[in-house]
């Protein structure tokens, strides 16, 4: 059976969105429980970048596009 990579949405600290806007987006986006997300929205602020959701590379793009099309900076590593 051959192993399938593991891909990670990586979210990037920026100087624009708010802390209730990031927390709103990863519960929406990456089914975060609140709690979740302000955790990952305080990394994000305090180290620059926190990974916030790991999986398939096809689960993990169109939750990366809601995301981006949101405001905030992500990709997928």
């Amino acid at each position: 059976m051959l192993e399938q990579e593991e891909n990670k949405i990586v979210l990037y600290n920026d100087e624009v969105n708010t802390f209730d806007h990031v927390i709103d987006m990863l519960v929406a986006a990456c089914d975060h429980t609140p709690l979740q997300a302000e955790q990952c929205s305080m990394i994000v602020h305090y180290k620059g970048k926190c990974s916030v959701k790991t999986g398939a590379y096809k689960d993990l793009e169109p939750r990366c596009t809601k995301l981006l099309e949101a405001g905030l900076t992500a990709e997928i590593e």
